[in-house]
């Protein structure tokens, strides 16, 4: 089985996406349905998929967990809360009331477009991160390095929370760099409640031009500290199509992750998310 851990969809005649600002985005700059995506991950093996938060307001969420009781590709949401808030857990209690509360499997803040690159590391954020914890819920982290660190202090704080870093933390891979993203990446690795995914990756590489040894630095890092069995598979599609088409997406990680035993396989196509997020793909 493999599953997709991480895309979304959209409709910018509901809502627009704040994040579609500057030149060179046209690609994505239209609507995006489950039919879309379909047709754009045909042929690829993909079975299921986990659909993530893209803007930071209660009302998407609750259309994810509608969207999943009718689509039987969606194993799992990833909805938003607004984690550094007193009420953060009085609206993740409102989601549990609504159809389609049995898909949030995680909740995610965009912090790395937070002005504060501390943000992660506030006390009610720490406080809130370790109340999803207890209630059974993963927490993704959405980071570039500068909020790296910030990261490092809140799982250390909350070892009883799932994390999954999301597009193995945003390094700066067009440039080739590599430190401090490397060192703080081994870090989070060390904890054992930490799983990252592999995804996103050519949207941070050069579009035009980027090849699969570019990404082989990072991965092999990956690989070796978190293992397959901490990997997961993301596309980030429709993100994704900024530098890559679906296909192409799905290619580049299995060149990446050649040389894995059939079972370090299934744990990076499927197991590693099963886990993480508790997906239950039973027939609904």
């Amino acid at each position: 089985m493999r599953i997709d851990s991480h895309h979304h969809v959209w409709d910018l005649s509901v809502r627009p996406q704040d994040w579609m600002v500057g030149e060179g985005l046209d690609a994505v700059k239209r609507n995006f349905s489950m039919d879309d995506f379909r047709a754009n991950s045909a042929g690829t093996g993909i079975e299921k998929t986990v659909i993530v938060q893209t803007v930071m307001k209660y009302v998407e969420t609750p259309e994810f967990l509608e969207l999943a009781t009718k689509d039987d590709y969606i194993a799992g949401v990833v909805g938003w809360l607004d984690i550094g808030a007193a009420d953060a857990i009085s609206h993740l209690e409102e989601y549990e009331t609504l159809p389609g509360h049995e898909y949030l499997v995680a909740i995610r803040e965009v912090a790395h477009d937070l002005p504060d690159d501390n943000f992660l590391a506030r006390p009610q954020v720490i406080a809130n991160v370790r109340g999803l914890g207890k209630r059974g819920y993963a927490y993704d982290l959405l980071t570039k390095t500068p909020h790296m660190r910030a990261a490092i202090e809140l799982v250390k704080a909350a070892p009883d929370t799932q994390f999954v870093i999301d597009h193995i933390s945003k390094p700066r891979i067009a440039e080739g760099v590599m430190e401090p993203w490397a060192e703080m990446i081994k870090e989070l690795a060390a904890f054992p409640n930490t799983v990252c995914k592999v995804s996103g990756l050519t949207v941070e590489a050069k579009w035009d031009s980027w090849k699969t040894s570019d990404f082989r630095p990072y991965t092999d890092i990956l690989l070796e500290h978190f293992g397959p069995s901490r990997l997961m598979f993301g596309s980030d599609w429709p993100v994704s199509l900024l530098a890559s088409t679906y296909q192409e997406v799905v290619t580049l990680a299995e060149e990446l992750t050649a040389s894995l035993s059939e079972s370090e396989k299934n744990d990076f196509w499927s197991g590693t998310a099963i886990r993480a997020y508790g997906l239950d793909l039973g027939a609904k």
